[in-house]
């Protein structure tokens, strides 16, 4: 992949749009969908064209939306990389329990900053050169240790798919369930989990950062598509070694774990909880009905209303609707693009759903809540 609209390619080819020759590189390929189970949808079934979204699309290109922006992701990166640094410094020359905890908070996010800069590579929003997007990602795999063409297989066919039942891996978890159907499925500790699944949500998130490395472990070991079946596990193996020499090394066996339990819980409560407001309780879609590519992203996707601490706080994702709209497009300019995308939507009488930082928990949690409801009224 060389060109920087082929990440976009790669999504809208799988959800059947088709961009114009000036926008695909020579090297995209199309994400390959499972095949589509039959269930109920919540949003009725589009003509199958997509030339509203085309013409969204050329309103943005038209004011310069999809231009990368190097220099401001090379702030990020520069900026992320040197709050490693601090923690690293607290570490070394603190003393006490408390300042390390709180340090480990500190590193917590700074491992939540890292992984949107491996988000925005794995998208290429960052350059036009697919070698300098892959680059950033391989840098992003080893300071948070999560494997880059595990992550790009698996968000690709999420984007093609949101919400979609068995096609969209992030509605198909074990210990959540998205409709009643997933939840009367449940077996053992999954169903007792699934039952109150709007209590141990949280809980559930702070462990999102251990399950997402482990996604990519059994992604290497079993073989899959690795594009640097070398450098990757490599990669991890190396933060893996490094992070736990340097805690334990540093702060001894119980401090040390005490610093990783806290930095892994804020880790994956900061990841889990920046990605879980995107799509969590918004309408699910019926394979065998899709809307077209303009409604199904608008519609299964959900905003946070912009604010200078969320957009950093989110890595840029509470414009969800938008960078589903636009996978490549930097993440500076997502804020921009709102009022062109909303205002379109208005033109076109396509409902824009956005929400405060509270109101979308409280909408998730709600909507769990109902999900899980006929485990226990059986219970009853």
């Amino acid at each position: 992949m060389t060109d920087q609209y082929s990440q976009d390619s790669n999504i809208l080819t799988a959800a059947g749009v088709t961009l114009a020759d000036d926008e695909v590189g020579s090297g995209a390929v199309a994400v390959v969908s499972s095949p589509p189970p039959r269930r109920e949808s919540t949003i009725p079934p589009g003509s199958g064209r997509n030339d509203e979204y085309l013409e969204l699309r050329r309103r943005v290109r038209q004011a310069g939306l999809l231009d990368k922006q190097p220099i401001y992701y090379t702030m990020k990166v520069l900026i992320a990389v040197a709050m490693y640094g601090v923690g690293l410094t607290i570490m070394v020359t603190a003393d006490s329990l408390w300042v390390h905890l709180l340090n480990a908070v500190f590193v917590g996010f700074s491992f939540s900053q890292m992984s949107f800069i491996g988000h925005d590579a794995g998208h290429y929003q960052i350059a036009r050169s697919a070698r300098k997007n892959e680059v950033l990602g391989l840098l992003a795999t080893f300071f948070v240790a999560m494997d880059l063409s595990w992550w790009i297989e698996k968000h690709n066919r999420h984007h093609a798919n949101p919400n979609v039942l068995e096609e969209d891996g992030d509605i198909e978890v074990s210990v959540l369930a998205f409709t009643e159907e997933q939840a009367l499925s449940k077996k053992g500790l999954s169903r007792l989990i699934v039952r109150y699944q709007a209590f141990f949500f949280y809980p559930i998130l702070m462990l999102s950062s251990i399950s997402l490395r482990f996604g990519g472990i059994s992604y290497v070991v079993q073989g899959k598509e690795v594009k640097y079946p070398v450098l990757e596990p490599l990669l991890m193996a190396a933060h893996a070694v490094i992070y736990l020499s340097l805690l334990f090394f540093l702060l001894g066996p119980w401090q040390g774990a005490l610093f990783l339990v806290v930095h892994q819980a804020v880790a994956g409560l900061l990841m889990g909880g920046t990605f879980a407001p995107n799509h969590k309780g918004m309408p699910i879609v019926d394979p065998d009905k899709k809307p077209d590519f303009l409604r199904h992203q608008v519609l299964t996707s959900r905003n946070v209303m912009p604010h200078p601490i969320t957009d950093i706080v989110y890595g840029g994702l509470n414009y969800q609707i938008e960078h589903h709209l636009f996978p490549s497009m930097p993440r500076k300019n997502l804020r921009k693009v709102r009022d062109i995308v909303k205002a379109f939507c208005l033109e076109k009488s396509i409902s824009y759903h956005e929400t405060t930082v509270i109101g979308s928990n409280v909408e998730m949690l709600k909507y769990l809540h109902k999900m899980s409801r006929p485990l226990r009224t059986k219970q009853a």
